[in-house]
C-alpha cells in the first residue's frame, strides 16, 4: 500500500500546488491561460506521438480493452442521459444547461490525471494501455457532451448546427495526436529522426505542468452551490463507470496489467475542458466547475481504493 500511495502523492501534492500558487498569487492568470493553452495544444500531444508511436502492442488485449472501455462510456451515458432528465423534474428541478453539465460531468475523464497516474504506477506500459484508452474514450465523451449541451442547453435551436458537434471533434488535439501516432506505430515508421527526440523532451513536461494547471483551474467555493447535482455525477464517474469497465472488461478477459488500467481509468475525475464546453455550448459552467473540483479532491481517495483492489 506505501508503494501504490508513493505513487499517487505526488500527483495530487501537484494539483494542490497548482491551486496554491494560483490563489497566493505567486503565479496569475497571464501565467496560467498560456500554461493550459501549451499543454493541451502542444506538451500532451506530444507525450501521446512519442509513445503510441512506439509502443509494442503483440499480445496486448486491444480490441477487449477498447470493448470494455467504449461499451462502459456508452452504457454511463445512456444511465446519464436517463438521470439528466430526471433532474428536470422536483426535487432538483435543474434547467437544461444544469442538465448537460450533470451529464458530461458522469462521462468525461480527466487524461492528464490518467497519463500521470499509469507513468507513476505502472511504468512505459501502463502509459501505452492509457493512451490506448484515450484514444478511444476522449472522441466518444467530446461527441456525447457536445450532443448532451445540444439537446439539454440548446432544445429548440439545435446549439449552433452540425459544426458544434463536428469541430470539437476534428481540431481536438489530443484525438489528433493519437491518430498520429498509432499511424505512425502501425506504418511502422516509429518516430523520425530529430522530431521524435522532440516530442519525447516535450512529453517530459506535460505532466508537471498539466496537473498544476488542473490545481489552478479548481475552485472550491463553487462546490457549495452544487448540491446533489454534484453527488450524483461522482456516483457517475467514479463509482458506476469504473465498475462497468471491470466488470466489461473481465468478461472480455482482460487480465494483469491491461485490467487495472482499464480500471483506473475508467475511476478518473471528471475532464477540467469540460468546464470550457460548458461556457462554449451553453451549459451550467458554475455547476460543471463544482463538479470538475468536488470529482479531483474525491478522486485522491477513490483512485487509491481501486488500484489496491485490482493492483
Amino acid at each position: 500500500m506505501s508503494a501504490i500511495v508513493g505513487a499517487l502523492s505526488p500527483i495530487f501534492l501537484l494539483i494542490v500546488m497548482g491551486w496554491a500558487f494560483r490563489v497566493r498569487g505567486w503565479l496569475t492568470d497571464s501565467f496560467w491561460v498560456p500554461a493550459e493553452k501549451l499543454t493541451y495544444y502542444v506538451l500532451f500531444p506530444a507525450l501521446l506521438v512519442a509513445n503510441l508511436a512506439e509502443a509494442r502492442l503483440d499480445g496486448l488485449p486491444v480490441a477487449a480493452i477498447l470493448g470494455a472501455q467504449g461499451g462502459a462510456v456508452l452504457i454511463v451515458a445512456a444511465l446519464a442521459a436517463l438521470v439528466a432528465t430526471l433532474s428536470r423534474r422536483p426535487p432538483l428541478a435543474l434547467d437544461g444547461p444544469a442538465a448537460s453539465s450533470l451529464f458530461q460531468g458522469m462521462i468525461r475523464p480527466n487524461t492528464y490525471v490518467g497519463l500521470a497516474t499509469a507513468a507513476g504506477l505502472f511504468g512505459l506500459q501502463g502509459l501505452t494501455l492509457t493512451a490506448l484508452c484515450v484514444a478511444l474514450v476522449v472522441p466518444m465523451g467530446n461527441v456525447l457532451a457536445v450532443l448532451g449541451l445540444v439537446h439539454w442547453a440548446h432544445p429548440k435551436t439545435g446549439g449552433r448546427g452540425w459544426r458544434a458537434l463536428v469541430r470539437p471533434i476534428v481540431t481536438n488535439p489530443m484525438i489528433l495526436s493519437c491518430a498520429a501516432g498509432m499511424a505512425l506505430n502501425l506504418g511502422g515508421v516509429g518516430l523520425p529522426p530529430v522530431v521524435g527526440p522532440l516530442f519525447k523532451i516535450l512529453g517530459q513536461a506535460a505532466l508537471t505542468l498539466g496537473l498544476l494547471a488542473v490545481g489552478a483551474g479548481l475552485e472550491p467555493r463553487a462546490v457549495r452551490a452544487g448540491g446533489p447535482a454534484v453527488a450524483l455525477a461522482l456516483l457517475g464517474k467514479l463509482a458506476a463507470m469504473p465498475a462497468l469497465v471491470a466488470a466489461l472488461a473481465w468478461t472480455l478477459g482482460v487480465r494483469g496489467l491491461p485490467f487495472a488500467v482499464c480500471v483506473v481509468f475508467a475511476g478518473l475525475p471528471v475532464a477540467p475542458n469540460s468546464y470550457v464546453l460548458a461556457r462554449q455550448l451553453g451549459g451550467d459552467a458554475r455547476l460543471m466547475a463544482a463538479i470538475i473540483t468536488l470529482s479531483t479532491l474525491v478522486a485522491a481517495a477513490t483512485l487509491t481504493a481501486m488500484v489496491l483492489l485490482v493492483h
